[in-house]
């Protein structure tokens, strides 16, 4: 199938995985990463590269003409722990960026999109536990704003002007191939790192601070089968709720004990684990499987497993 692509946010943690994940699917040359800085050695020598700056309407219409792109995927944010340092910055990336690429599919220039949201737009009065598609949201996080002010834009420009974007709500991600880029759930990547080059590790969160959680080959392959799937099928334009396990710091550190018995673990929670506080322990995704199949393949035990079998590989 012939697809030209454009993935602002190309070098961060979803957006490396998700370029080799398309380029594979489509093609190098179909697929053109762009990012504010230039990424790995490998991304770089994969395929197509633009530096591109997600805030700039012009910068981005120009590439998306050059390149005639159909599809666009936004994977550009500020995360919630860097967002709570710098407000404004975060707003600012996370909005303008949005209304851009909305703006250019408003004017037929790009055919569909695709923006992430996150668990961050629940708020301390949502139900924590099987947390609904549809319910009270009150985030109390920069990030979590953002994202939920984006979603109510995203629903805008789908019922206002026929805008085909598409929306995953995406928990806590892990991933060996990449390093964490300033949330509240790294530690959930830092923890495999420490496992294997100390033996031990200190959490920023709680022990018992359960959140939903994503090997990150999972939330790829939801991305990619949402952006596949036919628009008829989707009864949700906002973002749908993604599932696959729930965890704590200490689920993770009994998981790693099977393989390395002497890994020792401390916690010293910092602001992280307020925010964390803030999020639900588990999300019921019954519309994303309903609507288009979404069915998890990674629990906990083959993750640990991947993440322990593929770390000492990688340099970064």
């Amino acid at each position: 199938m012939h697809k030209s692509i454009l993935i602002l946010g190309a070098c961060g943690q979803i957006g490396t995985e998700l370029t080799f994940a398309l380029r594979e699917l489509y093609g190098n040359d179909q697929v053109v990463a762009s990012d504010i800085r230039e990424g790995s050695e490998s991304l770089m020598n994969s395929g197509p590269f633009e530096l591109l700056d997600a805030t700039n309407y012009a910068a981005i219409e120009d590439v998306v003409m050059y390149h005639e792109i159909e599809e666009v995927y936004l994977m550009a944010a500020m995360l919630s722990a860097t967002a709570e340092k710098f407000p404004e910055r975060a707003w600012n990336l996370n909005m303008n960026s949005l209304f851009n690429v909305l703006n250019l599919a408003k004017e037929r220039k790009i055919e569909k999109v695709f923006w992430p949201s996150s668990i961050a737009v629940f708020g301390p009065n949502t139900p924590k536990d099987n947390t609904p598609q549809s319910t009270l949201m009150e985030p109390s996080t920069v990030y979590g704003i953002s994202k939920q002010s984006g979603e109510r834009w995203c629903s805008y420009y789908y019922h206002k002007f026929g805008v085909d974007v598409r929306s995953v709500r995406y928990p806590g991600l892990i991933s060996w191939k990449t390093l964490p880029g300033g949330g509240t759930t790294d530690y959930a990547i830092e923890i495999y790192h420490e496992a294997l080059n100390k033996g031990s590790y200190t959490c920023f969160l709680n022990e018992d601070a359960k959140l939903p959680m994503m090997f990150m080959d999972d939330a790829i392959r939801a991305t990619i089968k949402l952006m596949d799937c036919n628009s008829d099928q989707l009864t949700v334009r906002s973002s749908y709720n993604l599932s696959a396990m729930s965890l704590s710091p200490a689920d993770i550190s009994a998981s790693i004990k099977k393989r390395i018995p002497d890994f020792k673990i401390s916690y010293d929670p910092d602001f992280r684990q307020t925010i964390a506080e803030t999020w639900p322990r588990s999300i019921d995704d019954t519309k994303a499987k309903e609507d288009w199949g979404w069915e998890p393949q990674f629990n906990l035990e083959n993750t640990t497993t991947e993440m322990l079998k593929n770390l000492p590989s990688q340099s970064f």
